[in-house]
């Protein structure tokens, strides 16, 4: 699932200054990556890990471990905001571009649409709209810091989308849903944003 307010390890310190412009209001500087999860952490045999876009009328495009990971890697460096209030700057991450993704869907007969629903192992959902995940904005990640993404923070693969609060980064996850109309997700149906902007503080339903 992705960073949740409920189980929270390995943080230890805080800063309670940023440099001007870098920290959304509400927010506090971590240097630690603390670990939120809603439930346990899935363990993936990478042998029969896939990664799946599909769009609503059945159509889909499909890639292995294997054949994700042989796709153009970007190493993008973020800074990483949590709807508990930490934030954690220059972070530093491997993956492939989203809009790579798409395009070679859609390349393969997968029909457009105006949101993504993002499906994960232990059944995790999270919706996003389309435009939050093109234009160089999110990536499926892979690595963390120069290393494998660990298991604790959504490895195998997450969804990285930084410029929204990062419960919408979904944590080991599995595909996109290409959808016409928003659909909320797990914690969207719970009550949380269904955007999540930090700049503008849309932690629940019914921010601006």
């Amino acid at each position: 699932m992705a960073d949740t307010p409920f189980i929270a390890h390995g943080f230890r310190s805080r800063r309670a200054s940023a440099p001007a412009g870098r920290l959304p209001p509400g927010q506090y500087e971590t240097r630690d990556f603390p670990v939120l999860s809603a439930g346990p952490t899935p363990r993936v045999d990478l042998s029969r890990w896939d990664f799946v876009i599909r769009d609503a009328s059945g159509g889909s495009a499909r890639w292995s471990w294997a054949e994700l990971l042989a796709l153009s890697h970007e190493t993008p460096t973020v800074n990483i905001h949590c709807v508990t209030k930490w934030s954690k700057f220059d972070t530093k991450w491997e993956g492939i571009s989203v809009d790579t993704l798409l395009d070679l869907a859609q390349k393969g007969g997968v029909a457009t649409g105006a949101f993504v629903l993002a499906f994960c192992d232990g059944g995790y959902t999270t919706n996003l709209p389309l435009a939050d995940v093109t234009g160089g904005k999110a990536w499926i990640a892979f690595g963390y810091d120069g290393a494998p993404l660990p298991p604790e923070h959504g490895g195998p693969a997450r969804l990285l989308v930084p410029h929204l609060y990062f419960w919408k980064s979904a944590k080991w996850v599995r595909g996109l849903r290409i959808l016409q109309r928003d659909e909320p997700g797990f914690w969207e149906q719970a009550g949380y944003h269904d955007r999540g902007d930090p700049w503008r503080e849309q932690r629940y339903q019914g921010d601006p």
